[in-house]
């Protein structure tokens, strides 16, 4: 069930307490992907993965800005502080655990929304509200020694397989040649570089043209298939209030 089309009468009667909560980024993807590459992953995953699920699982609306000022010298890229950010997901999933649904699954889509996410969710379960775990689709998958990158092969093949119209094919194939090859720019373990214009030019980490729909569908499968799991993990795990 997707929150957004149902009735208040339709979320009444459901009898789940199982809930995804896809969370994304506004921010820039390259020359040739659209600044929704990772709201839209989030949002595609989520769906999928509760529609593998052998549990019921309501599908909330998905929060498309997040942590995400390292890009802000790219125009039309949006971000929020790890305070602000932190906030809006605690307090949306108090919304959804008001209403009953009190074991949340966070997908998320950005790299730079992890840490708040692990913070956020593990302060919700502590504090007995709700039992709440983030999940990164992109931890879940394997793309056969790919590196993830950004705006690169993985990110790109995903976009191809659900939103093929949103890639620009021309920008793809040469946006490669701008790229940096790794994020930043290190002096041993250390990062020196804290913004992405910082080390790559055109926004992009690895060659998109690596990636294609066939790579893509298969990602969203393992993803999917991943999300599934966690779920059905989930929905079996005490509350903390049971515990």
């Amino acid at each position: 069930m997707k929150l957004t089309e149902a009735t208040w009468t339709d979320v009444e009667s459901t009898g789940t307490d199982l809930a995804v909560l896809p969370v994304g980024s506004t921010e820039q993807h390259g020359p040739h992907a659209p600044l929704g590459t990772d709201a839209i992953a989030a949002e595609t995953v989520a769906k999928a993965g509760a529609d593998a699920a052998e549990w019921e699982v309501v599908v909330a609306p998905s929060i498309s800005v997040g942590v995400s000022e390292e890009h802000r010298a790219f125009a039309g890229s949006l971000w929020v502080s790890e305070d602000t950010f932190r906030a809006y997901i605690r307090e949306t999933i108090e919304a959804l655990a008001h209403h009953g649904f009190g074991r949340i699954v966070v997908v998320n889509g950005h790299g730079g929304n992890t840490a708040a996410l692990r913070e956020v969710c593990a302060r919700i379960t502590r504090d007995g509200d709700a039992y709440a775990v983030p999940f990164t689709w992109f931890e879940a998958v394997d793309p056969d020694g790919i590196e993830m990158g950004h705006a690169g092969p993985v990110e790109t093949a995903l976009l191809e397989h659900v939103a093929p119209e949103l890639i620009d094919s021309e920008r793809k194939e040469t946006a490669g040649e701008d790229a940096a090859d790794r994020w930043g720019e290190w002096e041993g373990s250390v990062n020196l570089a804290c913004d992405t214009d910082g080390f790559a030019d055109n926004g992009v980490v690895g060659d998109p043209a690596d990636g294609d729909g066939e790579l893509g569908e298969r990602l969203l499968a393992e993803a999917a298939d991943a999300l599934a799991a966690l779920l059905s993990r989930v929905a079996e795990r005490d509350r903390p209030g049971e515990l």
